[in-house]
């Protein structure tokens, strides 16, 4: 069986530290789970290109085997959203 590669977006604290927990404990041995901490960086900026390239709005984010898990598809921050709450005005 192939193996399956499950990449964590997080930004390091502690809401992100309980996903990667709960993640790691839930994979088999067919699951390479890789943790890319965006507030930290990476050294070749591959976690900041992932992370765009697989639509990352928000963290912690999970992606398997090269697309974002639905649950986390959410929309991020709208700008429009936060401007007929009041802000700015």
């Amino acid at each position: 069986m192939a193996k399956r590669l499950v990449e964590i977006f997080t930004s390091g604290c502690y809401l992100c530290e309980d996903v990667v927990k709960q993640v790691k404990d839930l994979a088999c041995d067919n699951c390479d789970v890789v943790v890319y901490d965006l507030n930290k960086g990476c050294d070749t900026n591959e976690c900041e290109t992932k992370a765009k390239q697989y639509g990352v709005k928000s963290v912690p984010a999970v992606a398997i085997n090269g697309e974002l898990v639905d649950c986390c598809k959410n929309n991020g921050i709208n700008i429009e959203s936060l401007k007929a709450a009041g802000l700015g005005q």
